[in-house]
Formats: structure tokens, C-alpha cells, sequence
């Protein structure tokens, strides 16, 4: 028997969940466009087309035979033409902006304010023509290459050696191409820091200079747009290179970086790569952009041809954005984006700023929101961004955003954030519903931006999301530390799918993440798999920094790294009906001792292999637990913080609880359905449905 669950045990390890809750664990291809679903009767529309005349009324699907009238050209346009409508008292009704398909370069952002709000019944909607996809662009397609002796393509754009543009991202016939890197593959590692003690001194010691291995770091990189890309604790940090000492193998940048150059809290060097250096051009498919002279220089892939193959670099910020005050009562409503695909944004540094804000925070969105109210972005597709994908901010209130897809971006998916306590509701960003959105392959250059972070922002609804392949944590929601008062309340995170986050290369994240207070928020039938941090810190769910008043409940978590439940520090949690499996440092964590109930833990199944059952600190008795089944399933004895059952239920704790197998209907196939005689429902455990996780039919 031991042998046989030994070799069940074995075979789960590399297994995933069953294949009906899968849906795409690799990056999926991109989806045909499709018609989007009926909106009822439209009182008017008005057509844009890539063969369109701005000059033209819009009114027409095509120009006509004279070329006298058509589509319009911009989307631009189509807004202003709506605007004169609404002046002139011919729009009435329901609005609808129909963009054929094809690319639009914008030049600016595409700008919705106030005075294109629509009413109730009566929507202003940009979407794309059925079974057409019309993309929007906030980029620049580069042309007059010329070939050097090497065979690499060259060619100056004035505006970036003036100062006015610059770009992380270049794309070559639709495919995202990577700058240089050294090294080619792996990374560099730290090895001191002058002026600061990695033992003593504390993780948040700022530095700007480092010491690194003989030949890593070259001195004629100095002053030639040469970056460092430092990965430390739970960031990225962006540092240019200014001065470099071949002597003294030290680096000096020119601004400084929030943490200390540790690999998270050890005394080991953080690991870092470098980009952009001008001698490491040598893999076909490699490009580098030299800012002090405005060049661009890619190296082709075979059968490339620079008079044939578009290259296309991201130059606006933002594609398309709502531009609300709520300070002043004014905002964009009744407003729609729909089946639109948004692509090409850029976002530089600021002066000073190393970009190693918690969870890419100063990153925007290529969709950027601020006073937006009773709204909907949904059936888009906001791809190939160098920012994250859509950003709800200030004053945004019952917006929807719904079966979006958002991949391969520079930092993460969707954000909310508003304005904090003590701030007039006009100001607050809450009640929106983020739901059925496909997000995936983030994190391409701010590695920390996360799935759909909820920052300043209660009431929301976060719902059958399906979020896989980032850095860093899938959601996160709060952004208060300890237990200052907070508006990130009653939020519902429910049925998502949440997998392949991490990917082993940041730290201290999970598949969702809490942050401050957050009475009323329920955390419950998500399905969360295959957590992996760099160092500490890959769990399930974590409850961090004074999370309190939180519901966990009815998910299953499976193969994390360090747990699949963890709380550094909180009050009155509730973590109950839950199935936690398959973690490998440790099955549940907890951090901090303080005089107040951290959590109770009830009606739980836990199911592991490797590692305790409990880690971290449990010295004191400010947690409860009880109506829980265990299972070592490598047959190895099970304890409780060092305590037998026995002792651990003479201190109070798991008095109804037993050490038995579930017994689950298929283990080894990831089924973690109860077999009818289970004792964890003889224990009040309640089954859970999970068949509608993740995105739902449209």
C-alpha cells in the first residue's frame, strides 16, 4: 500500500488538473474575430474604414460611386462627428461607431470626455464591424532601412535623437522581437554593495552602485542607453547605466533603486541581465535602439526583406482614454468599447524612477479610465503592449469589463485604483464588474505587473477570469499596509482560473493576494494551481500585511511552492471548505504573532507529499482550528507544529479533525472529486463544483 501511494504520489507531481478545468495553459493563439452579439436597434451609425475620407459623412458603409461620400478615416473623426450630432439634436438614441477592419495609426490618443457621455437606453458604442477586426494602434510603422556590411538593418528616426521618442518593444511581422540581453541565457549575479551590509543593513537601503564579476559588466557601455535589469524580493528594478569602474568592477547608475541588491532577504547578489548593449547584437531577430543618435539596428531573420517586412514600433502611452473629472462632478457615461483590438503602447521611466514599484504600480494601461461610469469595455483584444492592458482610475464606478483578452503585455492585465479614505464618492472607484477576461503572458518588461490588481477600490465583483503565465502575483486586491482604514472592501474574487504564476523568477506573490483591511471581501470557488516563486514565497492564497475580515472559501489550491495558504499578519479570517494540496516547502503558513485572532481554519482538506503540514510561527494560540481532514500521502507521520494530534488538540485545536485520505475520485488524473464514503464529508466537508471556473461560454 505505502508503495503504491508513493508511486501516486510520484506520477501527480507532474500532472495537471483535469483537463475539462485546463482550458489553455499554454499561450493561446489568437481567436478569429467574431460578430459581436446583438445590441437592439440602433438609431444611428456611422462607419470608419481604412479607405474612409474624413472629409466624408460617415453614414455610408462604402464610398459611393462618385467618391463624393463614405466612411470616415478616423476614429477620431466618428467621435467628433457624434459630437456635432448631439449638438445639433439628431441623436436621440442609441450611437454606434462601426470601425472595419484593418490597422489605425493614431497619432494621439483616442479621448472620450464628458461631452460624449450618452444616457441610460441610449449608448455611445466604438466597436468593430462584424466578423471584421479593426485595430487600433499606438504605434509607428518604421520604414527607410538600409543594410550595413553586416547584413543588419539601420535607420535613424530623428524624433528619438531629439528626445522625443523612445521604445522597449519593436515588432516584425506581428511577432514581438527582443532587444539584446546578456547574458543569452540565465543571469549575472551581484557580488557586493559598496556602502551597504547586506547583513545588517534593512531590505528597503537604497543603492545605486554595485560590484560585479570581472567581464559581466564592460566600461564602454557607460552613457550608451546600456540597462541593468535587477531582479530582487517581489520586483524588477530598471537602473541605465552611468558610469562603470573596470578597476574596481563597480557600476554606477543613474538613479537609485528602492531595495538592496540582495537575492530577496539572503546575503547572496541578486541575479540581473543586461539590455541594450551595443556589442551584443549577434542573434538574428535581436534589435537595439542607440538614443544619443536616434538609430535603430536589427539584425533579420532569414528570408526577412526590408522593403516587404513591417516593423512597427510602439510610441503613444495610451491608446484610447476616458478623461472624466470627478473632482468637478463631470463624467464619461454610457460610453462602449467593443470586439476592438488595441495594440503598441510604450512607457519610459520617469526622471529618477527605477520602475521597482510594488506590482509595476507606476505602469499605466493602454486603456486609461477616469471618471468612467456605467460603461463597458468587453470582446476586446489589448495585445502586444508595452503597459498593462486596461486601467479603470479615479472616480470609476459600475464599469464593466468583460471577455477581453489581454496577452503579451509589458507589465499585467487590469487595474483599479481610486481615491482612498476620507475622499468624496465622487472620487471613489467601486461596484465595477471584472469578469470572463482571458489574461496571460504578462510581465514581457516590468516582470512585477500582476493579473488584475484592485488597489484603492471596494464593491467590485472579480469573476471567472482566467489568469496564467506572469511573474508575479494573478490578483492582488488592497493597498493598505497594517490596519489603517481602507475603502478596498466587499470585494468578490470568485471562480477564477489562476495557474503558472511566477514562473521561478520574482518572489513573495501568490495566485491572489490581499493587502490591508478588507471587511466584507469573500475569496471563494477559485482554482489556483502551479505557483512557483524564485525564492520564498509562491503561495496559493496569502493573506498579507493586516488582511482582515476576509472569507476563504470553497477553492482549491495545488503544486505551489512555499504553501497553499499563508497569512504574514491579519485578524478574523475565515478559511473554510477549502482544499489546499500538493505544496512542497510547507502546506500552511503564518508569519506573525499578535494579540488577536488571526484565523481560523476549518472544514479543509490537506493533501501533500512533501514538507510539514504547518510552517512558520504558531508559538502562541491566536488561530482555530477544527472539522479538518490531513493527509501525508508519501506515508510519512503527520504533526502538527511539532506536536502530535493528541497534544496538539490538548491546546485546543482540530478537536473534530482527523488524519485519513479523502479519498479522492482520481488523484493522479488531478480530479479531486470525494469518493461517496469520504471522511472528510463524514467531517461536514462540502463538496465543491468547479465545472464553471474560468472564462464561461459567450
Amino acid at each position: 500500500m505505502r508503495a503504491l501511494i508513493l508511486a501516486v504520489a510520484a506520477s501527480v507531481a507532474g500532472l495537471v488538473l483535469a483537463a475539462a478545468m485546463t482550458h489553455a495553459a499554454a499561450p493561446a493563439p489568437a481567436p478569429k474575430p467574431a460578430a459581436p452579439p446583438p445590441r437592439g436597434p440602433t438609431t444611428l451609425v456611422i462607419f470608419v474604414s481604412p479607405q474612409g475620407n474624413d472629409a466624408w459623412s460617415g453614414t455610408l458603409l462604402e464610398p459611393n460611386a462618385a467618391r463624393t461620400d463614405g466612411p470616415l478615416a478616423t476614429p477620431a473623426a466618428a467621435r467628433d462627428a457624434v459630437r456635432k450630432l448631439r449638438t445639433d439634436g439628431v441623436l436621440k438614441g442609441r450611437m454606434t461607431v462601426q470601425l472595419r477592419g484593418g490597422t489605425y495609426y493614431l497619432s494621439e490618443p483616442l479621448v472620450f470626455t464628458p461631452e460624449d457621455s450618452a444616457v441610460e437606453g441610449g449608448p455611445l458604442t466604438f466597436e468593430s464591424f462584424p466578423r471584421e477586426r479593426a485595430v487600433l494602434s499606438g504605434g509607428r510603422r518604421i520604414t527607410g532601412f538600409v543594410k550595413d556590411a553586416r547584413g543588419r538593418w539601420t535607420v535613424a528616426i530623428p524624433e528619438v535623437k531629439e528626445g522625443k521618442w523612445s521604445f522597449r518593444q519593436l515588432f516584425v511581422g506581428g511577432e514581438l522581437r527582443p532587444q539584446t540581453r546578456l547574458p543569452k541565457e540565465g543571469f549575472f549575479n551581484v557580488v557586493s554593495q559598496p556602502g551597504v551590509d547586506w547583513k545588517k543593513d534593512k531590505y528597503n537601503t537604497p543603492g545605486d552602485k554595485f560590484e560585479f564579476a570581472p567581464g559581466d559588466i564592460k566600461a564602454a557601455w557607460a552613457g550608451k542607453d546600456v540597462e541593468i535589469v535587477l531582479l530582487h524580493f517581489w520586483v524588477d528594478t530598471h537602473l541605465p547605466i552611468a558610469s562603470v569602474d573596470d578597476e574596481k568592477h563597480v557600476v554606477t547608475f543613474d538613479r537609485k533603486a528602492r531595495r538592496k541588491f540582495t537575492d530577496d532577504y539572503t546575503q547572496g547578489g541578486a541575479r540581473y541581465y543586461v539590455v541594450n548593449a551595443p556589442d551584443a547584437l549577434d542573434t538574428p531577430g535581436q534589435w537595439r535602439l542607440d538614443r544619443s543618435s536616434g538609430v535603430l539596428t536589427y539584425l533579420p531573420k532569414p528570408g526577412e526583406d526590408p522593403a516587404k517586412t513591417e516593423v512597427i514600433a510602439p510610441r503613444l502611452a495610451q491608446v484610447i482614454r476616458f478623461e472624466g473629472d470627478p473632482a468637478a462632478g463631470k463624467f464619461v457615461e454610457y460610453v462602449g468599447l467593443r470586439g476592438l483590438t488595441i495594440s503598441h503602447t510604450a512607457w519610459e521611466l520617469p526622471p529618477g524612477s527605477a520602475g521597482d514599484g510594488q506590482a509595476a504600480q507606476e505602469v499605466p494601461g493602454a486603456v486609461l479610465a477616469t471618471g468612467l461610469r456605467r460603461s463597458s469595455i468587453d470582446y476586446c483584444r489589448v495585445v502586444n503592449v508595452g503597459t498593462y492592458g486596461i486601467d479603470l482610475t479615479e472616480g470609476c464606478q459600475e464599469v464593466r469589463v468583460a471577455y477581453n483578452e489581454i496577452a503579451h503585455t509589458g507589465a499585467g492585465g487590469i487595474r483599479l485604483n481610486g481615491s482612498g479614505p476620507g475622499s468624496p464618492e465622487a472620487r471613489r472607484t467601486s461596484r465595477n464588474a471584472i469578469t470572463d477576461n482571458h489574461i496571460h503572458d504578462g510581465g514581457e518588461i516590468w516582470h512585477s505587473g500582476l493579473g488584475i490588481l484592485v488597489r484603492h477600490s471596494g464593491e467590485n465583483l472579480v469573476a471567472h477570469n482566467h489568469i496564467h503565465h506572469l511573474y508575479y502575483t494573478g490578483i492582488s486586491v488592497g493597498w493598505t499596509w497594517g490596519y489603517a482604514e481602507t475603502v478596498s472592501k466587499a470585494n468578490i474574487i470568485e471562480y477564477n482560473y489562476i495557474h503558472d504564476i511566477g514562473r521561478g523568477l520574482l518572489s513573495d506573490m501568490g495566485g491572489i493576494y490581499t493587502l490591508g483591511q478588507s471587511q466584507g471581501t469573500i475569496i471563494r470557488n477559485n482554482l489556483i494551481h502551479d505557483i512557483l516563486s524564485h525564492g520564498y514565497g509562491g503561495w496559493g492564497i496569502y493573506t498579507d500585511e493586516g488582511s482582515t475580515g476576509i472569507l476563504i472559501e470553497n477553492n482549491v489550491v495545488s503544486r505551489t511552492k512555499t504553501g497553499g495558504f499563508h497569512q504574514h499578519y491579519g485578524k478574523e479570517n475565515i478559511v473554510r471548505n477549502n482544499i489546499f494540496a500538493f505544496a512542497k516547502v510547507g502546506q500552511i503558513q503564518r508569519t506573525r504573532m499578535e494579540p488577536h485572532l488571526s484565523f481560523t481554519f476549518d472544514h479543509n482538506i490537506v493533501y501533500w507529499t512533501e514538507g510539514p503540514l504547518l510552517h512558520g510561527n504558531w508559538k502562541d494560540d491566536k488561530y482555530k482550528f477544527d472539522y479538518n481532514v490531513y493527509w501525508n500521502a508519501a506515508g510519512k507521520p503527520v504533526d502538527f507544529a511539532g506536536k502530535s494530534l493528541a497534544d496538539w488538540q490538548k491546546a485546543g485545536q482540530d478537536g473534530h479533525s482527523v488524519i485519513a485520505d479523502p479519498l479522492f475520485v482520481d488523484i493522479a488524473k488531478g480530479d479531486f472529486t470525494l469518493q461517496p464514503d469520504s471522511p472528510a464529508l463524514k467531517a461536514g466537508f462540502k463538496p465543491i463544483d468547479l465545472t464553471g471556473v474560468g472564462v464561461r461560454m459567450k
